[in-house]
């Protein structure tokens, strides 16, 4: 990662909630919208990269039978377990990706404001990670803050730039806006209603 631990770890050293992912609606509202995105219902296994104080992870705890959460920075990890302290079937590790990787599959893999914060190199680490993480019929989901952010060499748009161009998965989904670029992948293209025999 290029951005250093350090740096998460004084974003919680005061703050739970650094980027106010309770309050702000705008934080609620893409959640809302990052959880509708899911072309599955359920999945059988989740593994959320970069899962900050846990409120994206509480909802994605919902949609499986096995969680698996990491976060860099050990406050963000006590508090994330904190949040899912009532789901048996959640884990969170401190972990840095893409150096620290659990060596399983898993039928969803969810980006949320992180690829930024890495370098070319780490990105491209990452990206074969992923590919080779994921069930044959997987999906990778990736969210992220549009605007440049001070000390990222990276910026969401050139992040989702690089997985386009080098995930060699079917995009399913792109919600695009000022703010953020939300986007999901999968090994197969079967669209939610081809998978429910509408189509």
């Amino acid at each position: 990662m290029s951005v250093p631990t350090t740096f998460f770890d004084q974003l919680y050293e005061h703050n739970p909630d650094p980027w106010a992912f309770r309050d702000r609606w705008y934080e609620q509202r893409k959640r809302a919208l990052t959880l509708a995105s899911l072309p599955r219902q359920h999945y059988a296994s989740i593994y959320e990269l970069g899962c900050a104080n846990g409120e994206l992870s509480a909802g994605l705890a919902q949609r499986t039978d096995r969680l698996l959460c990491c976060d860099a920075a050990a406050k963000a990890v006590e508090l994330a377990r904190e949040r899912l302290r009532h789901c048996p079937h959640a884990q969170v590790q401190q972990s840095r990706i893409p150096a620290h990787w659990p060596e399983e599959h898993f039928e969803l893999i969810v980006l949320s404001e992180l690829g930024y914060y890495l370098d070319e190199a780490e990105l491209h680490h990452l990206i074969e990670r992923v590919v080779r993480s994921l069930t044959p019929d997987g999906h990778f989901l990736v969210c992220h803050w549009r605007p440049a952010i001070e000390g990222c060499s990276l910026t969401g748009d050139s992040v989702h730039h690089r997985l386009h161009e080098s995930l060699g998965l079917h995009r399913l989904a792109r919600h695009l806006e000022d703010d953020f670029i939300l986007e999901v992948w999968g090994c197969d293209p079967i669209s939610v209603a081809q998978r429910e025999g509408l189509r």
